[in-house]
């Protein structure tokens, strides 16, 4: 039943977009917790939807998918863009920095700590010991540049930044395994090798690929771009196969 509220929601998004550019959720069956890019402006864990808006965080009970209950309202700092969950935490992406918030009880996220960053648009993957932002230039975010920053979280109170990579223009990224995938809009799409976060490896560069967001699930990568919606294979991540394309005007 929450699967089906989250292609619901789904299709909002692509009708609507999300953050700054267009961003989509998919979920993983039979778990009940959402999948979402890098951009996503929602996610479910458990039984609570979590939407974030430009200035705050709502919660909803989806226990009873007929009944959905608004039982929260979280104000924050303006200018929060994007949400992940991971594990029994959120990461929310803001102009000004990473936010943590914890989900001991999920109808009352608590902020653990934040991570503070210069005037960016901030979309952020985690995995690990590592939660991943990208800064870039040219939007309304104003005093953006262009990286890509590797920030240790093992520490969930304390998170710090341990390495930054310069890049073009980097919008969504995801995660999955040893492979790490940044969207750079009209510069196309890098896989990185991300078995050492601390020295990431390029390994691909697909300049005909002109990609906003990213979610990789299977060995499968959904990629959200200017024309539609495309999903390619990444057995062999150097030579991406195109599996299919929606168009989207």
């Amino acid at each position: 039943m929450k699967k089906q509220l989250l292609y619901w929601l789904i299709g909002g998004s692509l009708l609507t977009g999300c953050s700054a550019d267009t961003a989509k959720d998919s979920v993983s069956p039979g778990t009940g917790t959402g999948t979402g890019g890098s951009m996503a402006r929602f996610t479910i864990t458990g039984n609570h939807l979590y939407v974030v808006n430009n200035s705050s965080l709502v919660v909803y009970d989806i226990a009873q998918l007929n009944a959905p209950v608004n039982v929260n309202k979280i104000s924050l700092n303006p200018g929060v863009e994007t949400i992940f969950p991971f594990g029994n935490h959120l990461l929310i992406g803001t102009q000004q920095g990473m936010y943590i918030y914890n989900l001991n009880d999920p109808a009352k996220p608590t902020m653990t700590s934040r991570y503070d960053h210069i005037v960016s648009c901030d979309p952020v993957v985690a995995q690990g010991n590592y939660a991943y932002v990208t800064l870039r230039s040219g939007t309304n975010c104003r005093n953006g540049l262009n990286s890509l920053d590797v920030v240790d979280i093992s520490n969930m109170a304390a998170p710090r930044l341990v390495k930054s990579y310069p890049m073009s223009n980097p919008h969504g990224l995801g995660i999955e395994g040893n492979l790490l995938f940044v969207t750079e809009g009209d510069f196309g799409l890098k896989v990185f090798d991300a078995v050492n976060p601390l020295d990431l490896k390029l390994m691909e560069t697909f300049k005909d690929i002109r990609s906003f967001d990213v979610i990789p699930i299977n060995k499968v990568l959904i990629v959200t771009g200017k024309d539609g919606i495309y999903q390619y294979s990444y057995s062999d991540p150097a030579k991406l196969k195109l599996l299919s394309k929606m168009p989207v005007e």
